[in-house]
Protein backbone atom coordinates (compact mmCIF):
# COMPACT_ATOMS: atom_id res chain seq x y z
CA UNK A 1 0.00 0.00 0.00
CA UNK A 2 3.01 2.51 0.89
CA UNK A 3 4.81 1.62 -2.45
CA UNK A 4 1.43 2.36 -4.22
CA UNK A 5 0.74 5.43 -2.47
CA UNK A 6 4.32 7.15 -3.60
CA UNK A 7 4.55 6.07 -6.64
CA UNK A 8 1.10 7.97 -6.56
CA UNK A 9 2.57 11.28 -5.54
CA UNK A 10 5.80 10.60 -7.73
CA UNK A 11 3.22 10.58 -10.48
CA UNK A 12 1.19 13.40 -9.60
CA UNK A 13 4.39 15.37 -8.94
CA UNK A 14 6.07 14.66 -12.63
CA UNK A 15 2.29 15.35 -14.20
CA UNK A 16 2.55 18.62 -12.11
CA UNK A 17 6.14 19.56 -13.45
CA UNK A 18 5.10 18.62 -16.71
CA UNK A 19 1.96 20.60 -16.91
CA UNK A 20 4.19 23.66 -15.33
CA UNK A 21 7.04 23.15 -18.25
CA UNK A 22 4.10 23.50 -20.82
CA UNK A 23 2.66 26.49 -19.21
CA UNK A 24 6.50 28.37 -18.62
CA UNK A 25 6.59 27.47 -22.25
CA UNK A 26 3.36 29.27 -23.63
CA UNK A 27 3.89 32.43 -21.20
CA UNK A 28 7.47 32.63 -22.74
CA UNK A 29 5.93 32.50 -26.03
CA UNK A 30 3.64 35.21 -25.08
CA UNK A 31 6.02 37.41 -23.94
CA UNK A 32 8.25 37.28 -26.41
CA UNK A 33 6.69 40.27 -28.30
CA UNK A 34 6.34 42.07 -25.53
CA UNK A 35 9.95 41.70 -24.94
CA UNK A 36 11.48 42.20 -27.99
CA UNK A 37 9.40 45.49 -28.39
CA UNK A 38 10.98 46.51 -25.86
CA UNK A 39 14.23 45.52 -26.87
CA UNK A 40 14.47 46.94 -30.26
CA UNK A 41 12.97 50.30 -28.71
CA UNK A 42 16.86 50.74 -27.40
CA UNK A 43 18.64 50.21 -30.28
CA UNK A 44 20.24 52.30 -32.37
CA UNK A 45 18.56 53.40 -36.09
CA UNK A 46 21.79 51.54 -37.51
CA UNK A 47 21.33 48.39 -35.51
CA UNK A 48 17.39 48.30 -36.57
CA UNK A 49 18.60 48.41 -39.92
CA UNK A 50 20.92 45.97 -40.38
CA UNK A 51 19.05 43.19 -38.35
CA UNK A 52 15.65 44.17 -39.86
CA UNK A 53 15.96 45.71 -42.93
CA UNK A 54 15.71 43.01 -45.14
CA UNK A 55 12.02 42.62 -43.66
CA UNK A 56 10.87 46.40 -44.10
CA UNK A 57 12.13 46.56 -47.43
CA UNK A 58 10.02 43.73 -48.18
CA UNK A 59 7.22 45.21 -47.19
CA UNK A 60 7.75 48.67 -48.33
CA UNK A 61 8.23 46.83 -51.55
CA UNK A 62 4.56 45.23 -51.22
CA UNK A 63 3.08 44.33 -54.29
CA UNK A 64 6.31 44.00 -56.84
CA UNK A 65 7.10 40.79 -55.96
CA UNK A 66 9.57 41.02 -53.29
CA UNK A 67 10.33 38.60 -50.34
CA UNK A 68 12.73 37.67 -47.50
CA UNK A 69 14.63 34.72 -48.66
CA UNK A 70 17.16 35.41 -46.06
CA UNK A 71 16.65 34.16 -42.15
CA UNK A 72 16.49 37.00 -39.67
CA UNK A 73 18.05 36.79 -36.16
CA UNK A 74 16.09 38.38 -33.87
CA UNK A 75 18.07 40.01 -30.97
CA UNK A 76 17.20 40.66 -27.33
CA UNK A 77 19.79 42.73 -26.25
CA UNK A 78 21.01 45.56 -28.10
CA UNK A 79 24.52 46.18 -28.98
CA UNK A 80 24.43 49.56 -27.82
CA UNK A 81 21.46 51.02 -25.65
CA UNK A 82 20.40 54.47 -26.99
CA UNK A 83 17.52 56.42 -25.55
CA UNK A 84 17.53 58.06 -28.68
CA UNK A 85 14.27 56.96 -29.97
CA UNK A 86 12.29 58.11 -27.23
CA UNK A 87 13.99 61.33 -26.97
CA UNK A 88 12.74 62.05 -30.25
CA UNK A 89 9.20 60.95 -29.68
CA UNK A 90 9.15 62.54 -25.81
CA UNK A 91 10.78 65.82 -27.11
CA UNK A 92 11.65 66.33 -30.84
CA UNK A 93 8.91 65.38 -32.32
CA UNK A 94 5.10 66.55 -30.35
CA UNK A 95 3.69 64.28 -32.92
CA UNK A 96 3.23 61.42 -31.41
CA UNK A 97 2.55 63.22 -27.99
CA UNK A 98 0.34 64.52 -29.66
CA UNK A 99 -1.47 61.22 -31.42
CA UNK A 100 -1.06 59.75 -27.54
CA UNK A 101 -3.37 62.31 -26.12
CA UNK A 102 -5.62 61.71 -29.13
CA UNK A 103 -6.01 58.07 -27.65
CA UNK A 104 -6.96 58.94 -23.97
CA UNK A 105 -9.65 61.36 -25.28
CA UNK A 106 -10.89 58.79 -27.47
CA UNK A 107 -11.00 56.26 -25.09
CA UNK A 108 -11.48 57.69 -21.60
CA UNK A 109 -14.99 58.76 -22.14
CA UNK A 110 -16.30 55.57 -23.92
CA UNK A 111 -14.57 53.65 -21.15
CA UNK A 112 -16.32 56.30 -18.40
CA UNK A 113 -20.03 56.27 -19.98
CA UNK A 114 -20.09 53.04 -21.72
CA UNK A 115 -19.93 51.69 -17.86
CA UNK A 116 -22.24 54.42 -16.71
CA UNK A 117 -24.75 53.42 -19.48
CA UNK A 118 -23.93 49.39 -18.86
CA UNK A 119 -24.61 50.08 -14.84
CA UNK A 120 -28.21 51.56 -15.23
CA UNK A 121 -29.53 49.11 -18.31
CA UNK A 122 -27.76 46.37 -16.73
CA UNK A 123 -29.89 46.80 -13.32
CA UNK A 124 -33.03 47.63 -15.27
CA UNK A 125 -32.98 44.23 -16.79
CA UNK A 126 -32.24 42.64 -13.70
CA UNK A 127 -34.51 43.78 -11.51
CA UNK A 128 -37.75 44.77 -13.45
CA UNK A 129 -37.71 41.22 -16.06
CA UNK A 130 -40.69 41.24 -18.70
CA UNK A 131 -41.02 39.98 -21.97
CA UNK A 132 -40.29 42.88 -23.63
CA UNK A 133 -37.47 43.52 -21.80
CA UNK A 134 -36.30 39.82 -22.64
CA UNK A 135 -36.89 40.99 -26.14
CA UNK A 136 -34.55 44.08 -26.10
CA UNK A 137 -31.52 41.87 -24.26
CA UNK A 138 -31.87 39.60 -26.76
CA UNK A 139 -31.29 42.07 -29.29
CA UNK A 140 -28.64 43.32 -27.33
CA UNK A 141 -26.92 39.98 -27.39
CA UNK A 142 -27.43 39.82 -31.67
CA UNK A 143 -25.54 43.07 -31.46
CA UNK A 144 -23.04 41.89 -29.82
CA UNK A 145 -22.04 39.33 -31.69
CA UNK A 146 -21.91 41.29 -34.89
CA UNK A 147 -18.39 42.12 -35.83
CA UNK A 148 -17.85 46.55 -35.88
CA UNK A 149 -17.44 45.99 -39.79
CA UNK A 150 -20.99 44.94 -39.80
CA UNK A 151 -22.33 48.17 -38.09
CA UNK A 152 -19.80 50.38 -39.39
CA UNK A 153 -21.39 51.76 -42.84
CA UNK A 154 -24.67 52.69 -40.73
CA UNK A 155 -22.40 54.19 -38.26
CA UNK A 156 -21.13 56.62 -40.99
CA UNK A 157 -24.03 57.25 -42.11
CA UNK A 158 -25.62 58.49 -38.74
CA UNK A 159 -22.49 59.99 -38.74
CA UNK A 160 -22.73 61.83 -41.58
CA UNK A 161 -26.85 62.86 -41.31
CA UNK A 162 -26.12 64.19 -37.99
CA UNK A 163 -22.88 65.85 -39.04
CA UNK A 164 -20.70 64.33 -36.73
CA UNK A 165 -18.39 63.05 -39.04
CA UNK A 166 -14.40 64.45 -38.88
CA UNK A 167 -15.43 64.88 -34.92
CA UNK A 168 -14.27 62.91 -31.88
CA UNK A 169 -18.16 62.37 -31.37
CA UNK A 170 -18.37 59.99 -34.17
CA UNK A 171 -16.54 57.59 -32.58
CA UNK A 172 -17.48 58.76 -28.78
CA UNK A 173 -21.18 58.40 -29.04
CA UNK A 174 -21.30 54.72 -31.12
CA UNK A 175 -18.65 53.78 -28.06
CA UNK A 176 -20.66 54.62 -25.14
CA UNK A 177 -23.37 52.49 -26.06
CA UNK A 178 -21.67 49.20 -26.62
CA UNK A 179 -23.86 46.07 -25.96
CA UNK A 180 -20.78 44.33 -24.66
CA UNK A 181 -20.76 45.86 -21.34
CA UNK A 182 -24.74 46.14 -20.72
CA UNK A 183 -24.26 42.08 -21.48
CA UNK A 184 -21.48 40.83 -19.40
CA UNK A 185 -22.70 43.58 -16.69
CA UNK A 186 -26.63 42.39 -16.44
CA UNK A 187 -25.17 38.17 -16.41
CA UNK A 188 -23.03 39.16 -13.57
CA UNK A 189 -25.85 41.01 -11.50
CA UNK A 190 -28.55 38.66 -12.11
CA UNK A 191 -26.21 35.90 -9.80
CA UNK A 192 -26.68 38.56 -6.80
CA UNK A 193 -29.50 36.86 -4.62
CA UNK A 194 -32.54 38.68 -4.98
CA UNK A 195 -32.78 38.28 -1.39
CA UNK A 196 -30.58 40.82 -0.49
CA UNK A 197 -32.73 43.19 -2.89
CA UNK A 198 -35.43 42.47 -0.85
CA UNK A 199 -34.26 43.37 2.31
CA UNK A 200 -33.23 46.51 1.21
CA UNK A 201 -36.24 47.17 0.02
CA UNK A 202 -37.77 46.41 3.44
CA UNK A 203 -35.24 48.61 4.98
CA UNK A 204 -36.34 51.74 3.09
CA UNK A 205 -34.05 51.85 0.23
CA UNK A 206 -35.16 53.46 -2.93
CA UNK A 207 -34.34 51.94 -6.11
CA UNK A 208 -30.98 54.06 -6.70
CA UNK A 209 -29.35 53.65 -3.12
CA UNK A 210 -30.07 49.61 -3.85
CA UNK A 211 -27.58 50.64 -7.23
CA UNK A 212 -25.36 52.52 -5.56
CA UNK A 213 -24.98 51.15 -2.33
CA UNK A 214 -25.65 47.49 -2.78
CA UNK A 215 -25.48 46.36 -6.42
CA UNK A 216 -22.61 48.51 -7.56
CA UNK A 217 -20.08 47.22 -4.78
CA UNK A 218 -21.29 43.43 -5.19
CA UNK A 219 -20.14 44.16 -9.02
CA UNK A 220 -16.99 45.34 -8.53
CA UNK A 221 -14.66 42.85 -10.00
CA UNK A 222 -17.32 43.00 -13.04
CA UNK A 223 -17.06 46.73 -13.35
CA UNK A 224 -13.04 46.24 -13.15
CA UNK A 225 -13.17 43.76 -16.10
CA UNK A 226 -15.37 45.33 -18.47
CA UNK A 227 -12.99 48.36 -17.66
CA UNK A 228 -10.00 46.69 -18.70
CA UNK A 229 -11.46 45.04 -22.09
CA UNK A 230 -13.35 48.39 -22.86
CA UNK A 231 -10.50 50.31 -22.56
CA UNK A 232 -7.52 47.94 -24.32
CA UNK A 233 -10.36 47.35 -27.32
CA UNK A 234 -10.88 51.05 -27.77
CA UNK A 235 -7.12 51.79 -27.12
CA UNK A 236 -5.90 49.98 -30.20
CA UNK A 237 -8.88 50.80 -32.49
CA UNK A 238 -8.06 51.38 -36.59
CA UNK A 239 -11.07 51.12 -38.10
CA UNK A 240 -13.04 53.53 -36.72
CA UNK A 241 -10.45 56.54 -37.00
CA UNK A 242 -9.56 55.61 -40.91
CA UNK A 243 -13.09 55.66 -41.88
CA UNK A 244 -14.55 58.07 -39.62
CA UNK A 245 -11.81 60.77 -39.36
CA UNK A 246 -10.54 62.62 -42.26
CA UNK A 247 -8.63 65.15 -40.40
CA UNK A 248 -4.61 62.97 -39.35
CA UNK A 249 -4.60 65.67 -36.79
CA UNK A 250 -7.54 63.63 -34.83
CA UNK A 251 -6.21 60.64 -35.57
CA UNK A 252 -5.25 57.91 -32.26
CA UNK A 253 -1.64 56.69 -31.76
CA UNK A 254 -2.89 53.16 -33.37
CA UNK A 255 -3.20 54.45 -36.75
CA UNK A 256 0.57 55.29 -36.74
CA UNK A 257 1.58 52.05 -35.58
CA UNK A 258 -0.42 50.64 -38.46
CA UNK A 259 1.47 52.60 -40.97
CA UNK A 260 5.35 51.58 -40.21
CA UNK A 261 7.57 53.25 -42.30
CA UNK A 262 11.09 51.82 -43.14
CA UNK A 263 13.44 55.51 -42.14
CA UNK A 264 10.76 55.19 -38.53
CA UNK A 265 11.45 51.50 -37.12
CA UNK A 266 12.73 52.70 -34.41
CA UNK A 267 10.54 55.12 -33.19
CA UNK A 268 7.67 52.83 -34.26
CA UNK A 269 9.74 50.51 -31.77
CA UNK A 270 9.81 53.18 -29.26
CA UNK A 271 6.00 54.47 -30.10
CA UNK A 272 4.93 51.06 -29.33
CA UNK A 273 6.72 50.58 -26.15
CA UNK A 274 4.76 53.54 -24.95
CA UNK A 275 2.05 52.52 -26.39
CA UNK A 276 1.43 49.78 -23.97
CA UNK A 277 2.29 51.36 -20.94
CA UNK A 278 -1.12 52.03 -20.12
CA UNK A 279 -3.13 48.80 -21.09
CA UNK A 280 -0.43 46.44 -18.88
CA UNK A 281 -0.73 48.84 -15.90
CA UNK A 282 -4.07 48.55 -16.12
CA UNK A 283 -4.07 45.33 -16.57
CA UNK A 284 -1.80 44.39 -14.03
CA UNK A 285 -3.86 46.70 -11.47
CA UNK A 286 -6.67 45.01 -12.08
CA UNK A 287 -5.59 41.17 -13.20
CA UNK A 288 -7.45 39.71 -10.23
CA UNK A 289 -10.67 41.75 -11.09
CA UNK A 290 -10.27 40.72 -14.86
CA UNK A 291 -10.28 36.87 -14.03
CA UNK A 292 -13.12 36.60 -11.07
CA UNK A 293 -15.45 39.17 -13.11
CA UNK A 294 -15.81 36.87 -16.61
CA UNK A 295 -15.77 34.01 -14.74
CA UNK A 296 -18.54 35.13 -12.23
CA UNK A 297 -16.66 33.73 -9.43
CA UNK A 298 -16.43 34.86 -5.78
CA UNK A 299 -19.05 35.42 -2.83
CA UNK A 300 -21.83 36.11 -5.10
CA UNK A 301 -24.35 33.38 -5.87
CA UNK A 302 -27.74 33.04 -7.06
Amino acid sequence: MRIKLKRLHIGRAVMRGVLFLIAAAFAVAFLLPTVLTIADSLMTQTELTAKYGAIFSSTSGAGSGEFVTSAVQLVFIPAKVSFGQYATVLFRSPDYLLKFWNSVILTIPIMAFQLAIAALAAYAFTRFRSKFKEVIFFIYIILMLMPYQVTLVPNYLVAQWTHLIDTRWSIILPGMVAPFSVFLLTKFMRRISSSLFEAAKLDGAGEWTILTKVCLPMCKSALYSIAILVFIDYWNMVEQPIILLSDEALHPLSIFLSRINTGETGLAFAVATIYMIPCLFLFLHGESYLVEGITYSGAIKG
